[in-house]
């Protein structure tokens, strides 16, 4: 068990999560008073068409001032979701998981006593130990992390590992543009171009039990290129002012919390 911090934000974002959402929650209830003094929990609904955005709005009336609500009147994308989660996030530490439960609320416990060390990180990333997903998606993965290892410099192990914490002094003069999957990688890539100290820590991976993946639709795929190669050439053009692009990390959630 990790040493309690003072206060925690704990987000996930969900895009027709039905069948995760309410369990995830009762796990993510049961967990964070072990992690945390105080705590909150927030649920970025991503313009889903299931049952996703009632069950949300559920649980926040069930557990008010702990639970609350974020809503996308449309899908915006992973990105554009996590940057809700981000705006929405009221305390000085910040972690979010993904809402498709491949990821144990507790094991934020793992990155939150490597960010006490002696050097300060001012980020953990999760790394997947073992990774439970289908063939592809590791294969997928794999050339990803090394196309921002060539072309960034990035050496993180797992860029897209939906298990992170942060400091939220670290975000605040971060600008990231894109809303969709290669929003991880550009905000990693940019707290690094800004000096900031980010680590990395393994985490247990479990496979899906309920819902449908997306992040190997083409539609995702094509997006996450586009914005990959939208911010190469920008930084071959100008480093400084590519890096300085894009929407700010911290602000205004897209929707009230409820």
């Amino acid at each position: 068990m990790s040493d309690r911090v003072e206060r925690l934000s704990y987000f996930f974002p969900a895009h027709n999560e039905e069948a995760n959402l309410e369990p995830l929650v009762a796990e993510a209830l049961e967990a964070l008073p072990g992690l945390a003094d105080t705590f909150e929990v927030i649920v970025v609904d991503d313009g889903s068409r299931d049952g996703t955005a009632a069950i949300a709005d559920r649980l926040a009336g069930e557990h008010p001032g702990v639970v609350r609500a974020v809503h996308h009147p449309t899908n915006l994308g992973y990105g554009a979701a996590l940057r809700s989660g981000f705006r929405a996030s009221r305390f000085d530490l910040v972690a979010f998981t993904d809402g498709d439960r491949q990821f144990r609320v507790g094991d934020i416990g793992r990155l939150t006593a490597r960010l006490a060390g002696r050097d300060r990180p001012d980020v953990v990333a999760g790394y997947r130990i073992r990774r439970a997903d289908p063939p592809i998606r590791t294969i997928y993965a794999w050339l990803y992390r090394l196309a921002n290892r060539i072309f960034f410099g990035l050496t993180v192990r797992d860029v897209d590992c939906g298990c992170k914490v942060f400091r939220r002094e670290a975000l605040e003069a971060v600008r990231v543009e894109s809303g969709g999957a290669f929003f991880s990688a550009e905000l990693l890539i940019k707290l690094r171009a800004g000096g900031r100290l980010v680590v990395e820590v393994g985490v247990p991976h479990h496979p899906r039990t309920a819902g449908s993946p997306t992040g190997a639709r083409p539609a995702v795929i094509g997006r996450a290129v586009k914005d990959f190669w939208s911010l190469r050439l920008r930084m071959w053009a100008g480093r400084g002012r590519a890096l300085r692009r894009g929407d700010s990390i911290l602000g205004s959630a897209v929707d009230g919390a409820l």
